[in-house]
């Protein structure tokens, strides 16, 4: 449970490599998590080393091109994060791609049963992100979820060679940072009783 209330997003790592074996354990939580309809419609590919760089490099080139021929108009405002999230990831020594194995890209059009069963992979996605990063935190690593990778969406995709969907990326390294919780909403904001 204190990994929930202690867990922040990490933006400045160690130059330390992170073991093969800690790795494993993360993924292990990862596949745990609960699925819709138990799809688990997760596949992780964890980058390192010189391919984390040509990961790296192909995410530049699809911000580069965003910035120039948008795929995204209506998110241009959201370039210059973009342009930071790279420079962690160039810094950091882990980078895990998440993939739905039930998705196709966000670009082409799909029918609403389809969207249901896209929307419920996701959640189930979404939990699996979570594990990995409760477990990284239990473990002394650091990570930061990336949704930045849309920017990037056909570079990156083409990279990977898949036609799977693109969900995200998580950073993971040893902290070099000791962050304070972000301000979270009010409760009464957020939570509603109905008795």
């Amino acid at each position: 449970m204190s990994a929930i209330f202690k867990r922040r997003s990490i933006r400045k790592f160690k130059n330390k490599p992170v073991s093969k074996r800690i790795l494993t354990k993360i993924l292990e939580a990862g596949k745990a998590a609960p699925s819709a309809k138990n799809r688990q419609p997760w596949k992780f590919i964890v980058f390192s080393e010189t391919e984390k760089d040509k990961l790296v490099d192909c995410m530049e080139k699809g911000i580069l091109r965003e910035e120039k021929s948008p795929l995204l108009p209506k998110s241009q405002n959201g370039i210059a994060d973009a342009k930071n999230t790279l420079k962690i990831m160039k810094n950091v020594p882990v980078i895990i791609i998440v993939l739905n194995t039930n998705a196709i890209s966000p670009f082409k059009s799909i029918d609403s049963d389809s969207r249901i069963t896209e929307i419920c992979d996701t959640l189930s996605i979404g939990a699996s992100v979570e594990n990995m990063l409760l477990r990284a935190r239990e473990l002394g690593i650091g990570s930061l979820w990336i949704a930045n990778t849309f920017f990037s969406y056909t570079e990156l995709t083409e990279f990977l060679n898949t036609d799977c969907q693109l969900v995200c990326a998580i950073a993971l390294g040893y902290p070099d940072e000791k962050p304070k919780q972000r301000p979270r909403k009010a409760d009464s904001e957020i939570i509603e009783f109905r008795f």
